[in-house]
């Protein structure tokens, strides 16, 4: 027998409240029941929606406890490394991460399975090589410029470099399983496991003597990944070797790498540009100034993580869509993920609002400091949220360059603005710098959504049929 959301609420709630919630729970019957793809896409954005809020409680609480256990000092240290060796992560994958999600489906839409194993080994091969070579190249531009940088931030820095091939490794991983729509194997070993066995190794590491300290944090940080990306890789690869048909690899470097490296770039600035600030802070302020803001940050994890779950789950359905020449449907499907996407972040944001200062006192009485900057950031994001995942809408549809022409722009504002306003205004600076890249993202993403498809992404706008763009 199928479960109903609406037959459980009937039973559960009062009959008033079981009355106005019929529509609400209906859709989610609908949801769950429905075979087509846009029911496919429905479920895989619940399921991340519903993992990214298990893993904005699991980051905030883990880094609340990270913050009691070392300070605003060391806390600081280990959030600027660990910040950093995430970038680097994602960067060093050099776009194939991504680039995965557009092949593998069209590969399999059109039978091609010896594209398809070919994509498949030659990412693994090249991902880690890449992230291989971009540690080593860390680890001797730090030990060049090692008379410049901080003494207390060189050895966590030579730690994390050690982590890079397992992050970029992962990267990759969360991309095959989010072609193939394995929305659990994607998100789950990144955004659930792997924070629950920093906090495990660290709590260990303490119990055992060892100190409080940002080089402890660091080495319980490449222990968790390490672990988590190596069960991961295994269990995806098995899932992948058991649905393809057996035969012989094709390997397309030219095809390949000329999609992945706009992407590369378009990933790049957006990782650079969602981290510039605490990277920002960290240059020009103190690692206690740094701990702060990244709590402030941290705490805004519960609107960010609205964006981040939609986009996990249609990237794979904007290529399907693409490549089965279905315009009007991507059309229609692309309009819904803006209210997806809008909606639930405005009412995050207003949670993060009420719920801000308290949730900061978590970390310590310090960082209360935070709260303020979080009106001007949830205005921000909330504004970026009203035009939905428009870059993986673009990267998807063959728009990739374009899309990295705007995060460049905006990078550069962002980065431009936060050198002007830090040494003058401190962590407003920084938010101000943020709020402004934000806002300028958003009206380029939807003006060249709308030049380049014909799509209009924006959540206050009527929706027309355009037709096809260009």
């Amino acid at each position: 027998m199928r479960f109903s959301v609406t037959t459980a609420g009937e039973r559960l709630l009062p009959e008033r409240l079981s009355a106005r919630a019929q529509p609400v729970l209906a859709r989610i019957d609908s949801l769950i029941s429905a075979r087509d793809a846009r029911g496919e896409a429905g479920r895989n954005a619940l399921i991340a929606f519903a993992i990214r809020i298990l893993n904005a409680a699991i980051a905030f609480f883990s880094q609340v406890l990270l913050a009691r256990w070392m300070g605003e000092f060391e806390y600081g240290i280990f959030v600027l490394v660990w910040v950093t060796m995430i970038i680097l992560g994602n960067i060093s994958c050099l776009g194939f991460h991504t680039s995965v999600i557009r092949f593998i489906p069209e590969y399999r839409a059109k039978g091609e399975f010896d594209a398809l194993r070919g994509i498949n080994l030659a990412s693994r091969l090249f991902v880690l090589g890449s992230s291989t070579l971009f540690a080593a190249v860390g680890i001797a531009g730090l030990w060049y410029f090692a008379p410049s940088v901080e003494t207390y931030y060189v050895v966590p820095f030579y730690l994390g470099l050690i982590c890079l091939p397992m992050a970029a490794l992962s990267d990759l991983m969360q991309g095959v399983s989010r072609a193939n729509a394995w929305v659990i194997w994607a998100l789950l070993p990144t955004y659930f496991v792997r924070p629950l066995l920093i906090l495990l190794f660290m709590a260990i590491a303490l119990f055992a003597g060892y100190p409080a300290d940002a080089k402890t944090a660091i080495i319980a940080a490449i222990l968790a990944t390490y672990l988590t990306t190596l069960l991961q890789f295994v269990s995806v690869t098995t899932r992948v070797d058991r649905k393809m048909p057996a035969g012989k690899p094709s390997f397309r470097m030219r095809e390949w790498t000329a999609v992945s490296l706009p992407i590369f770039l378009v990933e790049s600035f957006f990782f650079l540009l969602t981290n510039a600030d605490v990277l920002m802070v960290g240059r020009y302020m103190a690692p206690t100034d740094v701990a702060v803001y990244f709590a402030t940050v941290k705490t805004l994890a519960l609107v960010h993580f609205v964006y981040f779950a939609v986009k996990a789950a249609v990237a794979q359905r904007y290529a399907s869509f693409m490549h089965g020449g279905d315009h009007a449907g991507l059309e229609t499907f692309a309009r819904e993920t803006v209210s997806w996407t809008f909606w639930p972040s405005l009412a995050m944001g207003v949670v993060v609002l009420l719920a801000g200062k308290p949730m900061l006192m978590l970390f310590g009485p310090a960082f209360t400091e935070g709260y303020p900057l979080l009106f001007l950031l949830v205005t921000c994001i909330v504004a970026r949220s009203a035009v939905g995942p428009a870059e993986s809408l673009l990267t998807m549809s063959g728009h990739q360059k374009i899309c990295a022409a705007v995060y460049a722009a905006t990078l550069a504002i962002n980065v431009g603005l936060n050198m002007v306003l830090i040494p003058q205004y401190g962590l407003w600076g920084a938010a101000l710098a943020t709020g402004v890249a934000m806002l300028f993202e958003a009206a380029i993403l939807f003006v060249t959504v709308w030049r380049k498809l014909g799509i209009v992404m924006l959540i206050f706008l009527p929706f027309k049929k355009t037709g096809t763009g260009s």
